[in-house]
């Protein structure tokens, strides 16, 4: 299908899918808009950033009557950035149509959405706890619903958040259309859409993979201590506009952010134990371009979907190949280039190797020892640790001589004398050298303890 045209939408919305900057329908929305509009139940398995929400916005703004001020539409999502990325989406799509959406979230002060509620909207989108919150109150009225959508509904699961799901359907009519968006389904999921769905149309479009023609995959064996330093001689190198850097654990995206702020590079982190208003602020500097660098966890970015990242690094290795996938597949997105660097220390090379034989792209060493260090994990793969004490990390990338270095400092990047070099400065921060390395204290403005200066 080459156009939305071929639908039989309302006018008012093709003008807003146009105005939007929409060309054709991608995979998922072709597939999942003619049922949706057929008033069928779906489901839909399909990666973050492939047009979810239009796919399932488009059918929500032709059912809807935009005349009666009623709720006829609730979209249920895990966390409060992506119900503002939801709204603002379909407010682009119905433009012209004069639908009102209304979000509400923890975080926000609930006088401001009672009042937005009393206006009357068509579309309200909102995090499972806060929707149970107004309902409670009596200030949300589900009962004129007849379109729903459970968007990232294995995140919800992952979150807690399904008995406050299922609390909120039984809420609503029994007579209501029903689409859920998930990257996986695990059984609680698969459990649900049976309870609660109607012979659902199921659309499986891509797992939560990255666009392999565009993305280049790279890893390279670090002891742990090392990680700081070759994670700065790779952002010293590659010099990527907006990165994502992912961390395993809550305290170590905290602190890895503050190092890399200490250092001169603009970094900001986003993980659960940060109030709504810190994770707020860190969002809308990195969307703006104000900083460079996002920390995060994996619960704390699913659902968020930001365009023009240019480079993932996993700084710790994901769990699942899964977790890893979802990952790298922030970059390289609707055809734009992207690059991902995957730190991997002696001890995870064994989960490394599952994650290689899994993925459809080729995860290329950064260096050849890389590559002999990873066939040997896969030749004893009983041994998680093997050859510890062979190991040395700190060595030289490249170089005329094509061994290692002899001196003790963080390894680098770079070949002959005339490229570039990873490192350079004691601290393993950018150098202002001639290299082209940008000073600590130049370039965009950096992020100081919650703040910009």
């Amino acid at each position: 299908m080459n156009s939305f045209k071929e639908w039989d939408l309302d006018p008012k919305i093709v003008k807003g899918i146009d105005a939007a900057g929409y060309l054709k329908p991608t995979p998922i929305q072709e597939r999942a808009i003619s049922p949706l509009l057929k008033g069928l139940d779906v489901i839909g398995q399909a990666k973050t950033g492939t047009g979810k929400t239009a796919a399932f916005g488009i059918p929500l703004l032709q059912i809807i009557n935009t005349a009666h001020k009623e709720i006829q539409a609730l979209i249920l999502s895990p966390t409060r950035e992506l119900a503002v990325q939801i709204t603002e989406e379909i407010k682009k799509i119905g433009r012209f149509t004069g639908a009102k959406v209304v979000t509400v979230y923890g975080g926000q002060s609930i006088n401001v959405q009672f009042e937005a509620l009393r206006r009357g909207p068509q579309v309200v989108a909102g995090t499972p706890g806060r929707i149970i919150d107004h309902i409670k109150r009596g200030t949300l009225d589900l009962s004129s619903v007849k379109f729903v959508v459970l968007d990232e509904a294995d995140v919800m699961l992952d979150m807690g958040f399904i008995e406050d799901v299922e609390f909120i359907l039984d809420t609503m009519p029994d007579k209501k259309q029903i689409s859920l968006f998930s990257a996986t389904m695990p059984y609680r999921i698969i459990d649900l859409s049976e309870r609660y769905m109607s012979k659902p149309e199921k659309i499986l479009v891509d797992s939560d993979e990255p666009s392999v023609e565009e993305l280049e995959q790279y890893f390279t064996i670090v002891e742990q201590e090392a990680k700081q330093d070759v994670l700065a001689q790779i952002l010293e190198k590659e010099k990527p506009k907006s990165t994502m850097i992912f961390c395993r654990t809550k305290y170590g995206a905290h602190r890895l952010a503050r190092e890399l702020d200490r250092k001169g590079l603009s970094a900001v982190p986003l993980h659960g134990d940060l109030s709504q208003n810190q994770r707020d602020h860190s969002m809308g500097l990195f969307r703006a371009g104000h900083v460079e660098i996002l920390v995060a966890t994996d619960v704390a970015s699913r659902g968020i979907d930001i365009r023009h990242v240019d480079c993932v690094i996993n700084y710790d290795l994901p769990q699942t190949p899964e977790l890893y996938f979802h990952r790298v597949g922030r970059t390289a997105r609707a055809g734009d280039p992207g690059r991902s660097f995957t730190l991997v220390s002696p001890k995870e090379l064994y989960d490394f190797e599952r994650i290689r034989k899994l993925t459809k792209a080729i995860i290329k060493p950064l260096t050849p020892e890389d590559e002999k260090h990873a066939q040997r994990a896969s030749e004893r793969p009983q041994r998680r640790g093997f050859e510890r004490r062979r190991f040395t990390p700190r060595r030289s990338y490249g170089g005329s001589s094509g061994g290692r270095s002899g001196s003790t400092g963080p390894r680098r990047y770079g070949g002959s004398s005339g490229e570039r070099r990873y490192g350079g400065s004691s601290d393993g921060g950018r150098s202002g050298s001639s290299s082209g390395g940008r000073s600590s204290t130049g370039g965009r403005r950096r992020y100081v303890r919650g703040r910009s200066e």
